[in-house]
């Protein structure tokens, strides 16, 4: 059905729509991934030894204040395209949990610490140009990656970082307390209220849901502050603070403005990082070229054209590398927004504009910033569960688009038991290269996706 035929400009992408009705759509679509849009960031900063209480805590503010900023601006561009930049396609652009892994086994080699994580800003600057050329190049490419292929490497993200939303949720497995009845407790308060508004309330509450749990677990968090003990002793005798604590301090020393800072962690140029990360864009194009495919089918109607899919795969690599220069993670579409668009419908440009506009503004108040970081482990848990595992759900929902045959079936299973399952028991490789370990180890989606993109070449198509 055209979508010119629905009942209203908000369903039209380049309907002419008030403000007063395009801002709360917007928003909605806002309140859908802020805590997504950072959740990222929160995690590797977290793991490179710069998050809270950390002599480099002050700069995590910086970088999530840059990384509202990005995904407002390069949202604007996927909507309203510069030159072939940017497919003007209804998607929101956002810091991207998809390399959380890949991240992860760098920082692990790396050494941790800024050192990593200008190494992870270095090998997406180049990662980053790389993908740009590769929407350039889409049309050819586009057979490589039917349904079946994109769907295994949704799957294998997915999959992939259900453990790191599990080590979340007890708190955060560095933390003393990792595990403890607190943690689980909020982890647990924060969940149930997400599944509550999701399937209990309609409209911009239940879209919300996730963003409103997070919100009660604050205020769950600030209550235990109140009337439980927020210290406790270790095994070896030394004083800590309870990871659910939080820390108002740092809120209350940030400033209420602030330009952000280009190159706030200078970017490191290393071939053990810049590998890895550059097949982990070509994953990314993959899943990029879903998502639209996704937005347009659900939203619009109709399939994905070619200039739409590789303008929104260029904005998604120039976007990604504009987002390294600020120190933010690598920026690509939002699966999350493309469901809210499937199930709303709305897929009107200004209204997604003005979310994006909502984005910069916050990414202007270090304040704001401030008060998402000190953000307990748990009560990030407490949503990344949910969040994580919908990814899983969206995979399967891709690779059984078309009817499964035998060869799609072998596809997936070899990608997933081979390509995934070495990547998550990386110890099969230890006696293998450093660089085929860092490559192949840590989060299984390189390997699958690799093995997935393989087969699909390799194996005959079967005939009706």
């Amino acid at each position: 059905m055209n979508q010119s035929e629905n009942k209203g400009a908000e369903y039209d992408f380049y309907g002419k729509l008030s403000l007063k009705k395009a801002i709360p759509l917007g928003l909605q679509h806002v309140l859908a991934m802020f805590v997504g849009n950072l959740t990222p960031l929160l995690i590797i900063t977290g793991a490179c030894g710069m998050g809270v209480g950390s002599e480099f805590a002050d700069l995590q503010v910086d970088l999530l204040q840059n990384a509202m900023l990005i995904a407002g601006i390069v949202t604007l561009v996927q909507l309203y395209a510069i030159g072939p930049i940017g497919g003007k396609v209804p998607i929101i652009m956002g810091t991207s949990s998809g390399f959380i892994g890949v991240f992860n086994s760098v920082t692990q080699v790396m050494g941790g610490g800024v050192v990593a994580y200008g190494a992870i800003m270095g090998a997406s600057i180049i990662g980053g140009l790389f993908e740009g050329v590769l929407g350039f190049l889409l049309k050819p490419l586009r057979r490589f990656f039917p349904a079946v292929v994109t769907g295994t490497v949704v799957l294998s993200i997915g999959l992939s970082l259900i453990g790191v939303g599990v080590n979340s949720f007890g708190g955060g497995n560095t933390a003393n307390d990792f595990g403890s009845v607190e943690n689980l407790v909020l982890g647990a308060i924060v969940l149930l209220v997400i599944v509550a508004l999701k399937h209990g309330t309609k409209g911009m509450t239940s879209a919300s849901s996730i963003l409103i749990g997070i919100i009660v677990g604050y205020v769950i968090a600030a209550i235990m502050g109140v009337v439980l003990p927020t210290t406790a002793v270790n095994a070896d005798g030394a004083t800590y603070t309870k990871a659910w604590v939080l820390n108002w301090d740092k809120v209350a020393q940030a400033s209420w403005f602030s330009i952000p800072k280009l190159l706030p962690v200078k970017p490191v140029f290393d071939m053990r990082s810049i590998v890895p990360v550059m097949i982990m864009f070509i994953v990314t194009a993959v899943e990029t070229v879903g998502d639209i495919s996704g937005v347009m089918e659900g939203g619009l109607g109709r399939e994905a054209t070619d200039s739409e899919l590789s303008g929104g795969v260029i904005c998604d690599g120039l976007g990604s590398t504009f987002a390294a220069l600020f120190g933010v993670l690598p920026n690509t579409s939002f699966s999350q927004n493309v469901g809210l668009v499937a199930m709303t419908k709305i897929v009107n440009r200004f209204a997604l504009g003005t979310g994006a506009i909502f984005l910069i503004l916050c990414g202007l108040l270090p304040k704001l910033a401030a008060l998402v970081s000190i953000m307990p482990q748990s009560v990030l848990g407490g949503a990344a569960v949910m969040m994580f595992s919908s990814i899983v759900v969206s995979g399967i929902q891709l690779i059984t688009k078309e009817p499964m045959n035998a060869r799609s079936i072998t596809i997936v299973s070899v990608a997933l038991g081979l390509g995934y399952g070495i990547g998550s028991s990386s110890g099969i490789l230890a006696h293998l290269p450093s660089t085929v370990q860092l490559i192949f180890g840590g989060s299984g989606i390189v390997p699958a996706a690799l093995v997935a993109i393989v087969l699909n070449i390799v194996l005959p198509k079967e005939t009706a």
